[in-house]
């Protein structure tokens, strides 16, 4: 149960909030000493035909961005860097980076792969101390990590506000925000700008009357309990406000799954299938990989120029793949019975694969499957269990199905969510 805080006129600075800016292209310069200080993007595949998942902020100077295409970003700078995401990389970078930071300080939190809070003991909660802490971790990273990964840090009383202390100068910035400053401090402040207010959100707080920072600071906390409809609501305007309001339990996870944009090669629907398939696998190792069994599927695609089809279906509780690769045979031949005659001369952009209903324990005993079948399904998860381990032991696909291949999707399926560091383990599922 949520207990709302007593008032206090000011709080001490309690957290150094680190967000490692434009985190995949720094990776990338450096790894590579030529593209140090030069424009450089990160694409999700090699093609010219997407997008960037990153800018370098030499390439943020010249109007790139997250989302640029590739010809566009080659348009406008000739001899930019192009890079192809390596995930497993910016993992094993996190690790050393977090492993430096906690040579200075705790780590209260890790957010992200490219955040994370550290908390101020009562010894570094005064202002000049804690800049001096932030300054000493900056000098650190840049000596003993790579002066290319620079960082934002951000300090104030709540997690929240010192990552909106971060945000506030980008990039390489350091920045304080005392309570007693509040809410001058972020007055300017666009509310789609703050981590918790995503769009429904900020929907009903303009139905609310919330239109600025100034009038979301003089919101009563259990009037904001019901613009979110729960207590996030009311814990939100607390953590805003700067009283340290502890985290909530960590949920279990509720689905895995993974989606894939295509490229050209694989946009017609016999390839699309083979990838939705190969989708699937991996997510059923991650399933196998934490223990966990899913009792339900959803198949996702997506048509160029237009068009989306979506199909899902339930069954009993399973970790074996041949029984998850029968329920996305069958879901695939649903979902493009459906396509009319002009979707069948669209070509399939992508296609996204998830398990839900996640259980620790598989289904009770059916009492009336046939002995040999139950043992057949415990034979054919413990054949699969066996296929994890040498994917894993080799750190690539040394067992898979014959239609996979040669199927080069780099770095199939694992992707960096930023509100999610992946295991090492599941890059080579």
């Amino acid at each position: 149960m949520f207990h709302a805080p007593d008032s206090l006129p000011d709080h001490p600075l309690r957290f150094l909030f680190i967000d490692f800016n434009s985190y995949f292209a720094a990776v990338e310069q450096h790894d590579d000493a030529a593209l140090a200080g030069k424009p450089v993007i990160v694409i999700p595949i090699e093609s010219e035909h997407t997008g960037a998942i990153a800018a370098s902020y030499e390439a943020k100077a010249l109007g790139i961005s997250r989302g640029t295409p590739v010809r566009e970003a080659r348009a406008i700078c000739p001899g930019i860097a192009v890079r192809t995401a390596r995930h497993d990389r910016y993992v094993e970078m996190h690790k050393l980076l977090m492993s430096e930071i906690e040579r200075h300080l705790p780590i209260a939190r890790i957010y992200s792969i490219d955040e994370c809070a550290c908390r101020l003991d009562s010894r570094e909660q005064g202002l000049a101390v804690a800049l001096a802490k932030a300054r000493e971790i900056k000098a650190a990273l840049a000596a003993n990590v790579g002066p290319c990964l620079r960082s934002s840090i951000g300090i104030a009383s709540s997690p929240l506000l010192a990552k909106l202390a971060a945000e506030l100068h980008k990039p390489d910035g350091l920045t304080a925000i005392e309570t007693r400053h509040l809410p001058d401090a972020l007055a300017g402040l666009p509310l789609r700008a703050i981590p918790g207010i995503g769009e429904g959100i900020a929907k009903r707080l303009d139905r609310a009357g919330v239109e600025d920072f100034a009038s979301l600071w003089a919101l009563p906390p259990k009037q904001a309990r019901a613009i979110w409809g729960s207590v996030v609501g009311e814990r939100f305007l607390y953590a805003l406000k700067g009283h340290d309001i502890p985290d909530e339990m960590p949920r279990q996870k509720s689905m895995i799954g993974h989606s894939r944009v295509l490229s050209p090669q694989h946009q017609h629907p016999g390839a699309a299938r083979i990838v939705a398939r190969a989708l699937l696998l991996k997510a059923a190792s991650r399933l196998r990989l934490y223990s966990l069994h899913a009792g339900r599927m959803t198949l996702a695609i997506r048509l160029r120029p237009h068009g989306w089809f979506e199909q899902d279906c339930a069954f009993t509780a399973t970790q074996n793949s041949w029984a998850l690769l029968r329920q996305l045979n069958a879901l695939w031949d649903r979902a493009t019975g459906t396509f009319d005659h002009l979707s069948l001369r669209s070509r399939i952009g992508l296609v996204s694969v998830h398990l839900h209903e996640l259980g620790g324990t598989g289904p009770e005993p059916d009492l009336f499957m046939p002995p040999a079948e139950r043992i057949g399904e415990q034979q054919e998860i413990a054949l699969w269990a066996k296929i994890d381990g040498l994917n894993r032991r080799y750190k690539r696909q040394v067992v898979t199905l014959a239609s996979h291949r040669g199927l080069d999707l780099n770095y199939l399926g694992v992707k960096i969510a930023f509100s999610r560091v992946p295991e090492a383990a599941e890059f080579d599922c």
